[in-house]
């Protein structure tokens, strides 16, 4: 298959700098140091940074009002001010536990389908390959360019972009059927059951055999609903928005009574407190939808060039 990089991020062949976006952060877990330091452009500091400095400078003006305009800290009537938010901070934490792990929870539900996706099309393969005589290249041909074309077009079928995509610089008779105003990955397994079927009809599978085939088949279209599940059903929207708010309001009414306790020293925990806080919900954000662009996204591109590749190389 030859690439072309010129064509743009809705084809298959896409440019180096989208490419560069569809892959995860390849890092060593057992290292400290480097992570610490280190700022990439997916991390949460940089995103929240506008926002850390506000609320720095919204501390920093409750800080001077209660102690330096209204001397609020030799009131000894509002010493336990921060008596609500140490009740409230147990109760934001388990609900940000509970977003982070759930987000996970689908995060890791796509990768292994798109593991079984990797397993189904190499079975297919491999059947195929065993069952079909070398002589018949057209037929291998065609389950080849089909089970690699699947994984290609769920992907962008996850994505929601519209794509032309072709798998290499030779026309396909069997390509120019697809409807891509329908949904294109049915489209392809239709066409897998028509040549599965057609091969039985001419002799080259029996019965048994187009049994187990229509079985591994059958198995791509269970993976893509699986993927759409995740994809078009996000956390209920009440939930998120919650949240937000919780940690918006609890951030800012925090300077209220650490302003009194700690005075000038309320700015930088405040403001490390929000990080910590909002960090948590970004991360949940991007990872709740594991089929986007972002860095923490799953490879699927990646991935569907390894279903071709060892598609190819069973099936020759």
């Amino acid at each position: 298959m030859i690439v072309n990089a010129q064509q743009g991020p809705d084809r298959m062949s896409v440019s180096s700098d989208t490419l560069s976006s569809l892959r995860m952060i390849a890092y060593d877990p057992r290292e400290w140091l480097r992570p610490v330091f280190q700022f990439h452009k997916s991390d949460t500091f940089r995103k929240l940074f506008l926002l850390i400095l506000l609320i720095g400078a919204i501390t920093g003006g409750v800080a001077w009002l209660e102690n330096g305009y209204l001397h609020m800290s030799q009131d000894s009537r509002v010493k336990n001010i921060t008596l609500m938010h140490q009740l409230l901070g147990f109760a934001i934490s388990m609900l940000l536990v509970f977003r982070t792990n759930t987000a996970y929870d689908r995060w890791w539900e796509g990768r292994k389908l798109w593991g079984a996706l990797v397993n189904v099309s190499r079975n297919l393969a491999v059947k195929v390959g065993a069952w079909l005589p070398p002589e018949d290249a057209e037929d291998r041909a065609h389950y080849t360019r089909l089970i690699s074309l699947f994984a290609t077009e769920l992907r962008t079928h996850l994505l929601r972009e519209e794509t032309r995509l072709a798998l290499d610089d030779q026309p396909h008779p069997e390509l120019a059927s697809i409807d891509r105003r329908r949904h294109i990955p049915a489209q392809v397994v239709s066409l897998l059951h028509q040549r599965t079927a057609r091969l039985v009809r001419e002799g080259h599978f029996s019965q048994e055999q187009l049994i187990v085939l229509s079985n591994d088949i059958n198995a791509f279209l269970d993976i893509c609903g699986a993927c759409e599940r995740i994809k078009n059903t996000p956390i209920p929207w009440s939930y998120t928005t919650f949240i937000k708010k919780f940690i918006v309001i609890y951030t800012v009414t925090l300077p209220l009574g650490f302003a009194l306790a700690m005075g000038w020293i309320a700015v930088p925990v405040v403001m490390f407190i929000f990080y910590v806080l909002a960090s948590l919900e970004l991360i949940a954000e991007e990872i709740e939808d594991p089929f986007g662009r972002d860095t923490n996204d799953l490879p699927m591109h990646k991935l569907a060039e390894n279903i071709g590749k060892n598609v190819t190389d069973i099936l020759g």
